[in-house]
């Protein structure tokens, strides 16, 4: 009997002290719930509000070859330097055995890069995705005294690349622009020295390249430069410059082949397309080029050099409110040839020399007359139309004395002034070829025929 009441009592005893500690539990995790609660209300107040983590399973993650610049340390405020970031994200991507790995520079950033040589091959495909905005030092005081004044961002050596994405990239070149040894700063156009100005983005030695998407301003000098390059595709590209802005070509090819510029705005203080000597198979479709200095060939043979270029098509194109139309530009001294071009479907508006072969190419008035030059034949323009300046001729072949164009084929060119009434004739100098169907204006100057000086001149081989 006085066991069976011990134990009840037990019993009751043991349960109290249990709830009793559930309770406490309870309440002290209660009051750490909303400690925690308070300091994270205060902290939004006195911060801005940081961007949600990286997931390391999409971003930086070997299974998926997505590398974001941020994961290796990027801020994106556009005052760091973050170069060290992307070389870091650089070569993890590239040593990464993904066949397709993806360096993500993200949207809502601006990251500021110092020159910078990105080199490859890499193991597999890259494609470096600019969605947020890249940022070049801001002019030659920014620039470090180590790094070369000549170029900003190099791939070097690449097979199989892709630069593309919905962002920028700012060689912020107004600072470069305003140098005195620039050519707008001088008297009459003239520069007052030399200077380095950086290209903004080269490739070099590189294959199987594609740039779309891209919009790239104000770059110091050349825009992109492609140099011993092939298989190149440019697409759906925007480029802009003021008009005053020195060297600021858009796209100049160097020993390039087999190049496609599609789909593409370009605006700049000089030519949007220059191709140079060594390139071949190169086809511009759908470019709405100007203010500019048009699209050109050259210039070409400077300091006697040998120069050779042959395929190249330029269609279905805008060129607008610009120095110059669909040009070949050639130094006096020059050796090689052009040869195989066709201008098809390009629409001028108020260009001042709408068509134009040069070969007496030259920067200064003092440059003295040669008897070699750079042979310039086969040249086929059809369905060229629209307004040219009236300070100029709508159409000027100035050709060489000693070695004259040959084979400049014009079918369906219709150039009317874009201020007045009268139409200037065009202007020819030893140039010779046929006309496949009545111009306007009316060319009566093209010589006809292969004039025997040059079946005797060694143009030299290609």
């Amino acid at each position: 009997m006085k066991h069976s009441y011990i134990l009840p009592v037990a019993f009751c005893v043991v349960f109290l002290t249990l709830s009793l500690l559930v309770q406490a539990r309870h309440h002290h995790s209660h009051k750490k719930h909303k400690h925690s609660h308070s300091h994270s209300h205060k902290s939004y107040e006195t911060s801005p509000p940081q961007p949600p983590p990286l997931h390391d399973d999409y971003y930086n993650n070997n299974a998926s070859g997505i590398f974001d610049v941020r994961s290796f340390g990027a801020i994106g405020d556009g005052i760091e330097d973050d170069t060290e970031s992307f070389k870091m994200a650089w070569d993890t991507a590239c040593q990464n055995g993904s066949d397709v790995n993806v360096i993500l520079v993200p949207q809502g950033f601006s990251f500021v890069i110092q020159s910078t040589i990105f080199t490859g091959p890499c193991q597999g495909d890259l494609i470096f995705k600019v969605d947020g905005t890249v940022l070049a030092p801001d002019g030659p005081e920014s620039w470090p005294k180590n790094n070369s004044r000549r170029q900003w961002l190099v791939f070097y050596r690449m097979k199989g690349m892709s630069l593309e994405g919905s962002g920028s990239i700012d060689g912020r070149g107004q600072k470069w622009w305003d140098l005195p040894c620039k050519p707008h700063k001088g008297s009459n156009g003239t520069a007052l020295g030399t200077c380095d100005s950086p290209i903004a983005i080269r490739f070099f030695m590189s294959s199987n390249l594609t740039v779309k998407g891209l919009k790239v301003k104000n770059s110091p000098q050349f825009n992109f430069r492609f140099d011993a390059c092939n298989n190149v595709h440019i697409e759906s590209i925007y480029i802009t410059a003021p008009k005053i802005s020195p060297n600021t070509d858009g796209i100049h090819l160097e020993y390039a082949n087999d190049v496609k510029i599609y789909n593409s705005v370009i605006s700049n203080g000089d030519d949007c397309v220059s191709i140079g000597t060594g390139s071949y198979d190169v086809d511009i479709k759908n470019i709405t080029c100007g203010p500019s200095h048009g699209i050109s060939i050259g210039s070409l043979g400077n300091h006697n050099t040998k120069a050779c270029v042959s395929n190249i098509t330029v269609r279905d194109s805008i060129i607008k409110m610009s120095d110059n139309g669909i040009r070949i530009k050639t130094w006096q001294g020059g050796s090689g040839s052009v040869s195989g071009v066709t201008f098809n479907n390009i629409h001028m508006i108020s260009v001042r020399n709408p068509i134009i072969i040069d070969q007496y190419y030259c920067l200064t008035k003092d440059c003295t007359n040669k008897t070699s030059a750079v042979s310039v034949s086969n040249i086929l323009y059809t369905n060229i139309k629209g307004t040219y300046d009236i300070k100029s001729p709508p159409m000027h072949f100035a050709c060489s004395d000693s070695v004259p164009c040959t084979n400049i084929t014009l079918s369906e060119i219709e150039l009317l002034p874009s201020q007045g009434d009268i139409v200037h004739d065009p202007f020819c100098w030893n140039a010779y070829g046929d006309l496949e169907t009545l111009t306007i204006p009316p060319v009566s100057c093209l010589l006809e025929g292969i004039p025997q000086s040059l079946l005797d001149y060694d143009i030299g081989h290609c």
